[in-house]
């Protein structure tokens, strides 16, 4: 027979605790450990927010005190050799390179080889190289370049015969005015 136990004393903590298994209370003590570290961390973490929150509001500040600062322009003079850089870099970029290389283009047969398209922005000038079977080809491109309303002149400067090429075409360099627009 198993023994009865009989306890009529009145319930306390102290009487609690002395009845609970020592896992239980190994447990608890393991969760009030986590819940103080996780309190300290927390605090930890709110301390670094206002931390950043603050070097954020004195950031902004110098910002806007920085953007309502009038700022001083240093103007410095251009020397001459500078300008016209800068001037022939502008003109190299404002040059209508879409509408010479479609004029050109529409221009040349299969029986033309171009070799190179030279422009001058200050004259409003195109040098063409190009490479030919015969005379007759060359002429004919010639013409047909003189037809391109991009173009208001159109001669032929030079032409020489190639001796080193096996099939010994026709070089030749043709200068090209354009409309300015």
């Amino acid at each position: 027979m198993q023994p009865v136990r009989i306890d009529f004393a009145a319930g306390s903590v102290r009487r609690t605790l002395f009845h609970t298994h020592a896992a239980v209370k190994l447990l608890a003590g393991v969760g009030l450990l986590l819940c103080v570290s996780a309190a300290w961390q927390m605090a930890q973490q709110q301390r670094q927010q206002q931390r950043r929150a603050a070097e954020l509001e004195l950031l902004r500040q110098r910002a806007t005190a920085q953007a309502q600062r009038p700022r001083e322009v240093v103007q410095r003079a251009i020397g001459p050799a500078q300008a016209q850089f800068v001037n022939s870099a502008i003109g190299q970029l404002n040059l209508p390179w879409r509408e010479l290389q479609d004029a050109v283009l529409a221009a040349t047969p299969r029986q033309i080889a171009l070799l190179a398209l030279e422009p001058d922005p200050r004259k409003q000038l195109l040098k063409l190289t190009a490479e030919a079977r015969s005379s007759d080809d060359m002429l004919a491109y010639v013409a047909q370049l003189k037809q391109q309303e991009l173009f208001t002149s159109v001669s032929l400067l030079r032409h020489e015969m190639n001796e080193q090429d096996a099939y010994r075409p026709l070089r030749f360099q043709v200068e090209a005015i354009w409309l300015a627009r």
